[in-house]
């Protein structure tokens, strides 16, 4: 059969489709570019936001329109959520963000048998880590490891933990197998993702966590360079970065998740520290990593947030001097606690807000990048654009550099100048 597939969301998602692209070539189909003329289509969607769900829905529309003969299959958190929103829309198959195996079986019955098919497991209810094979055939460059699911942080903004369920973790001898298999196939580099990676580990027997899951890749795969997912603060810590700078793979780049720069925020938030937690977090990884990236998330315009408190996270983000901050503005998440708090902020003054705290990250970014130039970094080329190859550096700064043909190879580069959020260097030996 021919199948397309459609994902949307955040890089669970995108190792999920990776995944059940591996699955159905392995079953002998194809899969299409393009959704015109497929006998299936996919659609991998995402419920974080309301935005996400709207983009969810009209993707759905927009592949029943091109292709009205193509069973459509819907997975992911949408239609965890809300099962019968894609149902009527007119989907065939409708999953969860679950049981991936037993939906790609019921697409490919649905193609012949053309029986509608919804199947929807409790979430909450998740008690097992499901297995799914690692790698893309699209890139050899960096390959997605999914080694956790889940969430039980249950911040007040947020719908995930009622839409992937508990945590659940792969256990480290899975971890370490994939990671081997990942090498051998010619990834330079292994992205560890998971919706809450730092809580891995919570639920299997022993102390095995984040940090013995990192050294074992590491050892597993020495070849590769291993990057890490978002990380909650509260697992920063002299223990854990001990542990990890013996991972001589490791790249230095940490994504914490901040989400406001205020205390009287994060605790409407319900998150679980404090800014000054936080900020102990940053200076302890530059301690261990003095060049290390460190990028986080923002959220402005929440519930209650005032200009006072607004002006703390500017202040704070500046202080941290992130090397790259993503700002969105607070969206009401139907079924969460924020949807239901007083004193929502106007959709304008909330936009307001992200150009106003999109400045201020912007010339964080900017300070971070000068200081690089005049260093050697080691660059992961990927693709190339307008007669230059572009790569990311191990604190994931975006470099180009004159050369032939460097997709996939590791190469010294000198940094010499910045230009529009990209590093201008050349190749040394």
């Amino acid at each position: 059969m021919k199948i397309y597939i459609y994902t949307l969301g955040c890089k669970v998602n995108q190792f999920e489709s990776q995944a059940m692209e591996s699955l159905l070539k392995e079953r002998g189909h194809f899969i299409s570019a393009e959704p015109s003329n497929c006998d299936a289509v996919i659609l991998n969607t995402c419920a974080v936001t309301a935005e996400s769900v709207r983009k969810s829905r009209q993707a759905l529309r927009r592949l029943i329109s091109e292709n009205p003969e193509a069973v459509v299959g819907v997975c992911g958190c949408w239609s965890q959520l809300d099962p019968d929103a894609p149902k009527d829309l007119g989907a065939n198959i409708v999953f969860g963000s679950g049981d991936h195996i037993r939906f790609l079986q019921s697409l490919e019955n649905a193609v012949f048998s053309r029986q509608h098919i919804a199947d929807v497991s409790p979430a909450l209810k998740r008690r097992e880590f499901e297995f799914l094979p690692s790698g893309s055939s699209s890139s050899r460059t960096r390959a997605l490891l999914k080694v956790e699911d889940g969430c039980t942080n249950f911040c007040s903004y947020c719908i995930i933990p009622y839409t992937r369920g508990p945590v659940r973790s792969m256990p480290i001898e899975s971890a370490v197998s994939e990671a081997k298999k990942l090498a051998a196939q010619g990834y330079k580099e292994i992205v560890l993702t998971g919706i809450e990676i730092a809580s891995y580990g919570r639920e299997l027997h022993g102390k095995t966590g984040l940090s013995d899951l990192i050294c074992a890749i590491s050892a597993a795969a020495p070849g590769c360079r291993l990057r890490l997912g978002s990380l909650e603060p509260r697992i920063i810590d002299s223990d854990f970065c001990s542990k990890i700078l013996s991972c001589s793979n490791l790249c230095p780049h940490f994504h914490l998740s901040l989400q406001s720069g205020c205390d009287a925020t994060l605790q409407r938030m319900n998150r679980k520290y404090s800014t000054e937690l936080f900020y102990k977090a940053v200076n302890l990884l530059r301690s261990y990593y003095p060049s290390c990236g460190i990028t986080t998330d923002l959220i402005v315009g929440f519930p209650g947030e005032t200009e006072d408190e607004f002006q703390e996270t500017l202040a704070f983000i500046e202080k941290c001097a992130f090397s790259s901050i993503h700002v969105f503005p607070y969206s009401v998440r139907s079924g969460t606690a924020a949807a239901k708090m007083d004193h929502q902020i106007e959709k304008r003054e909330k936009h307001l807000r992200v150009r106003r705290a999109t400045a201020v990250a912007q010339k964080c970014r900017q300070n971070f990048l000068t200081s690089l130039i005049g260093s050697t970094v080691k660059v992961l080329f990927e693709h190339e654009t307008d007669g230059l190859w572009e790569g990311h550096a191990e604190n994931y700064a975006l470099v180009a550099a004159k050369g032939e043909n460097l997709h996939n190879s590791i190469r010294n580069v000198q940094i010499y100048d910045c230009q529009e959020g990209v590093l201008l260097g050349d190749i040394t030996l």
